[in-house]
């Protein structure tokens, strides 16, 4: 390998080795206005940053979070063997599933009959809303 190709891998590798969303979060706060019916976000000192239902779990602080694992939250069996798998949630990960839940937990869990109970599915904007959501904070 010549010396160019070198430094052009050299300098490629990082960008390649890191997942690179173009959420923009702006966008995905107006598009959590559709995930309020079931889910909340609340900060940490209990300032309700966005007020919603408490069928799913708060997202504050979800991205970094182990995946099925908000203390008191009555979580399926499915995506609870995801977290106990050691999956953590982050702006990839939760963009692909809130597209489609029930295919996201079948294909980390490699079962096709795994179920969710969010039937709930975000065809566009999945990015933009992970990125809203990974600019409150991080768990």
């Amino acid at each position: 390998m010549n010396l160019t190709k070198l430094f052009g891998v050299l300098l490629l590798a990082p960008m390649l080795a890191s997942p690179a969303l173009a959420g923009d979060a702006a966008k995905g706060e107006s598009t959590f206005k559709r995930c309020k019916a079931c889910h909340a976000i609340t900060a940490a000192d209990g300032t309700a940053i966005v007020k919603g239902g408490k069928t799913g779990p708060d997202l504050f602080g979800v991205i970094g979070r182990v995946v099925g694992s908000v203390e008191g939250f009555r979580y399926g069996d499915s995506i609870v063997a995801v977290g106990e798998a050691g999956n953590v949630w982050d702006e990839e990960n939760l963009a692909k599933y809130v597209a489609d839940p029930k295919a996201w937990l079948a294909e980390k869990l490699d079962d096709p009959k795994a179920k969710t109970n969010m039937t709930f599915k975000l065809k566009k904007g999945g990015d933009d809303m992970a990125a809203y959501l990974a600019s409150l904070g991080s768990s």
